[in-house]
């Protein structure tokens, strides 16, 4: 099972771009994915399908709130914005994937971040660093 977390696109949106990203294995974003949309969306399906999850692709901005012009203006200015924030992003996703599979001992699935959002991205993949 493959778990795609974005509010507005849908798998095969990232094919193009994502070969900056990952390569050749873009193509993924042309198979099967079961899209979710929120935090809450998202926890239900990785509590209830971990054992069978074996891609996670993360959207950073989940909600009109998290695009702020800061996201271009780097780390320090976007970062700020997180204590204001009232909906969960998908940094927070991430760092909930993190937890769960760390503290059941389990491997995680292979990630990816397709976010269009450079700090959000960064700010994802430094979870799993």
């Amino acid at each position: 099972m493959k778990v795609f977390l974005d509010d507005v696109r849908i798998p095969k949106d990232c094919v193009n771009y994502m070969y900056k990203r990952i390569g050749p294995l873009n193509p993924i974003y042309l198979e099967e994915w079961t899209i979710v949309k929120n935090y809450n969306d998202f926890i239900e399906v990785i509590t209830n399908n971990y054992n069978d999850i074996t891609h996670i692709s993360y959207d950073h901005d989940l909600a009109d709130e998290h695009y702020t012009q800061d996201m271009y203006s780097g780390e320090e200015q976007y970062n700020k914005h997180y204590d204001d924030f009232k909906e969960a992003t998908g940094l927070d996703c991430a760092k909930f994937v993190k937890n769960f599979y760390n503290h059941n001992n389990l491997d995680l699935p292979i990630m990816f971040v397709h976010s269009m959002n450079p700090v959000g991205t960064q700010n994802i993949i430094k979870v799993f660093k």
